[in-house]
């Protein structure tokens, strides 16, 4: 008789393939439409100066929404919707690779941090080029910009986010080439690699715990639910700092991680590396329930029909 504390870790081979990824394409767009908007607070208070601008997540919600609209909030979101593909890359990635080291060790943290590890890997090599656009298109305020390149006027034009896009995808090819479009790839591995890594473990780790001090009947999917934001709240503390330097890399075409640190420092001290990670935790939250809430959801009804009434969930 299996333990009901014990949470069972659905594998990959258990899963229905079809299921898996047209639920999970759905599932990751309706988190990217609740999110975006913080996404963007996030990597404007991460790219400007001191507190020039906004004065933390609140205030510059409210400023973009008084003087941009909704509209405002969502600069660079359909470019940004194609990262749906990496994000299918990722889970693929991830589950293969789980199934693979486990052929070495039995230790969910060793898979989970080699397997989180890799899947970032992969979907970074392809959401850079994507995050590059989307961070430029996020810094055009109204009749101005808060980054390198600005976007013409396309007010007349039926499909005016269109033109911005090629707009800025052009400025940045005429003044990077190909090669400002992987700008500040490095950072996001630096960010991004560790931040999965981390994520995982911290995720099982947390509802081992919750586990052991909840009532057996709890619902194992409450249990995950709570732990997916703590964990993401863990790894987004963790690996802020880096996740600063990217932004200031992509948005601003720094060229170093080194002496746009250094730069961070001298001008806002430490206090400049933890920017944005309010508005990064906020927007992690509700994300990271859906995902683990979906994501947990999606796999329990991929079971094979022998193992549905066998387990506790």
């Amino acid at each position: 008789m299996e333990d009901k504390r014990n949470i069972q870790i659905i594998e990959w081979e258990h899963l229905d393939k079809k299921k898996f990824y047209v639920f999970g394409v759905c599932m990751t767009m309706m988190i990217r439409v609740s999110v975006y908007p913080f996404t963007l607070i996030r990597t404007r208070l991460q790219v400007q100066k001191g507190k020039s601008l906004y004065n933390g997540t609140f205030d510059a919600f409210v400023k973009i929404l008084r003087a941009e609209g909704a509209a405002g909030l969502y600069r660079g979101f359909l470019v940004n919707t194609f990262t749906l593909i990496s994000g299918q890359c990722y889970v693929t990635t991830y589950e293969l690779t789980r199934k693979y080291t486990s052929r070495y060790t039995n230790s969910n943290t060793i898979k989970s941090v080699v397997a989180g590890g890799s899947a970032s890997l992969v979907a970074q090599s392809i959401t850079v080029p994507i995050d590059v656009v989307s961070q430029h298109l996020m810094m055009q305020r109204k009749g101005e910009t808060m980054g390198r390149f600005k976007v013409q006027a396309h007010e007349g034009r039926r499909f005016p986010v269109f033109g911005q896009t090629r707009d800025i995808i052009a400025q940045i090819f005429k003044a990077d080439g190909l090669r400002g479009f992987y700008r500040g790839y490095v950072a996001s591995l630096l960010t991004y690699i560790p931040n999965s890594a981390v994520w995982w473990p911290f995720y099982h780790f947390y509802a081992e715990q919750l586990s052991s001090l909840t009532p057996k009947d709890c619902p194992h999917l409450l249990l995950q639910a709570i732990s997916g934001p703590m964990a993401a709240a863990t790894a987004s503390t963790l690996t802020n700092p880096m996740d600063v330097i990217r932004a200031r890399v992509q948005v601003e075409g720094k060229s170093s991680i080194i002496l746009t640190f250094k730069q961070l420092l001298a001008e806002e001290g430490p206090w400049g590396l933890t920017k944005g990670l309010s508005a990064r935790i906020i927007s992690a939250t509700p994300s990271t329930i859906v995902i683990v809430v979906g994501y947990e959801t999606l796999k329990k009804l991929s079971l094979r029909p022998e193992l549905v009434d066998s387990r506790h969930w």
